[in-house]
């Protein structure tokens, strides 16, 4: 059954229990239409515009059982039969709990100036809570030595999903509060401990895959399938995990530290650039994202998503709105494929989702369909409805059939061939002053792509997982060559 579900199906899984319902009016751009929308109207991105890369702590550090970590969630997933598509677990991995210098290397050599990693949860509190482990921030520590003295600006995830699996246990993981307030005692032990290092923080990474395809679908780990009201409320409490997170980071961070999300934004497109579908596409930006961004940035729950939700609404008190709405510093907004493609509607809730037609183009992966108006779009309407002044595209990339030629080269026509439309869409947005300030590449290198294990390779390096030896690939070079240049085309 892995085959049938994917990322493809995260719009319907996420987003679409808003749908239906009006909600709050979103005042619509003036000179909306723009005939010339396919070039771009600059030749380089921004001045200090961020280039980076990325990774996340369980898909490449392997070391599982070593210097005090226990397990997560995901390691009893990966552990129990037929959950992955190629029966591989992540024990080792890309051993990058010990190879980290030499991953570095390759972060310097790509010519990148940031690197965006996650903290594993269960290194750092092998119970999820109360005494933290000695050593479970010394790799941390080592790592961001090398990439500070590499020249490379470290940006940290403190939860890429690999919840200790101590608080499933006891607490259900993030069906219960509890599991919310550890958390937080775990972001500010973070802080207090990195932040003189590291200046970026993000709180929870893609809030709504794990909520829905981890508690709703039972296709990721922890592998439930609770009812509409149970998913609610996980969803409810994984948003007041980050508000408390964002509080706990101010509290016991250095000062200047900055703070925010990385959520897989459900990508709203207008099917065609008119000012009435963009206005349409502003609307279902805001209620498909209803139940997380919106929350997190507006501080309630739309109108319309309560009434859709009726009596499955999550239950909570007003005070947690007001933390949930913690002030944070920027938005990272993970995009792959477009999910929505919307049409101006006169009826509730102002516009009308197209279905996707057979022959839509996708890449290796059948979820990843192919639209780079994603990278103009996305940003675009997410600046405009939340009045973003920071935004960060925290991960974009794409999987390939990746294969060693007989002289050791990996061309990857395919994935350059993405990146160099997304990005030329991306330069686009920022050239008519969409607040984009960075861009992070996923990923460094390939890895395991949890239910799809090591059968999908997404790297700019290839990795044999056999000899951990890495190769670059000719994306690594064009991607170089995009830094250097701060541009996209001639």
């Amino acid at each position: 059954m892995l085959g049938k579900f994917s990322r493809r199906h995260f719009a319907k899984l996420v987003g679409f229990s808003a749908f239906g319902m009006a909600g709050k009016p979103v005042k619509s751009q003036g000179n909306e239409a723009n005939p010339a929308h396919d070039q771009c109207a600059a030749a380089s991105f921004p001045k200090g515009f961020v280039w980076g890369t990325a990774t996340s702590a369980f898909q490449i550090e392997g070391a599982v059982n070593e210097d005090g970590r226990s397990h997560s969630i995901w390691d009893t997933f990966a552990h129990t039969p037929g959950k992955i598509a190629d029966g591989s677990n992540a024990d080792r991995a890309n051993d990058h709990y010990h190879r980290y210098k030499e991953d570095v290397s390759l972060i310097k050599e790509l010519g990148v100036k940031a690197y965006r990693f996650s903290i594993a949860w269960p290194r750092v509190f092998p119970d999820g809570d109360g005494t933290p482990n000695p050593k479970g921030l010394d790799f941390y520590d080592r790592l961001l030595d090398e990439l500070l003295a590499n020249g490379v600006e470290p940006y940290a995830t403190l939860y890429h999903w690999d919840l200790p699996q101590s608080l499933q246990n006891r607490f259900g993981g993030w069906q219960s509060a509890e599991t919310s307030k550890a958390f937080a005692n775990y972001a500010g032990y973070v802080a207090a401990r990195l932040s003189d290092r590291v200046k970026h923080i993000f709180t929870l990474n893609e809030c709504s895959r794990f909520v829905n395809f981890g508690y709703g679908a039972g296709i990721d780990a922890p592998g439930l399938k609770l009812s509409q009201a149970g998913l609610n409320q996980v969803r409810h409490n994984a948003a007041l995990a980050h508000g408390l997170a964002v509080q706990a980071i101010r509290a016991k961070g250095r000062a200047g530290v900055k703070v925010g999300p990385a959520e897989n934004i459900v990508a709203c497109i207008p099917a065609i650039d008119t000012p009435e579908n963009i206005r349409a596409a502003e609307i279902a930006t805001r209620e498909l994202n209803a139940g997380f961004l919106n929350l997190i940035l507006e501080g309630e729950y739309t109108d319309a998503f309560l009434a859709n939700a009726g009596k499955d609404a999550p239950k909570y008190d007003s005070w947690e709105l007001e933390i949930i709405a913690s002030p944070i510093d920027f938005v990272g907004l993970n995009i792959y494929a477009p999910q929505s493609y919307v049409l101006a509607a006169e009826r509730a809730p102002g516009f009308n989702v197209l279905h996707f037609p057979e022959s839509f183009p996708h890449m290796s992966s059948e979820w990843l369909r192919i639209g780079p108006e994603t990278a103009y779009w996305v940003p675009r309407l997410a600046a405009k409805v939340w009045s973003l002044d920071t935004i960060y595209i925290s991960e974009n990339g794409t999987s390939a059939v990746d294969q060693l030629t007989s002289d050791g080269n990996v061309h990857d026509l395919d994935r350059i061939m993405y990146l160099r439309n997304y990005l030329s869409q991306l330069q686009r947005a920022t050239s008519e002053g969409v607040p984009v300030r960075g861009y992070f590449l996923w990923s460094l290198m390939d890895n395991f792509e949890w239910i799809f294990g090591f059968a999908e390779r997404f790297g700019l390096y290839h990795v044999d997982f056999t000899t951990q030896v890495r190769t670059s690939k000719l994306s690594a070079s064009f991607y170089r060559n995009v830094i250097a240049r701060n541009a996209v085309g001639a």
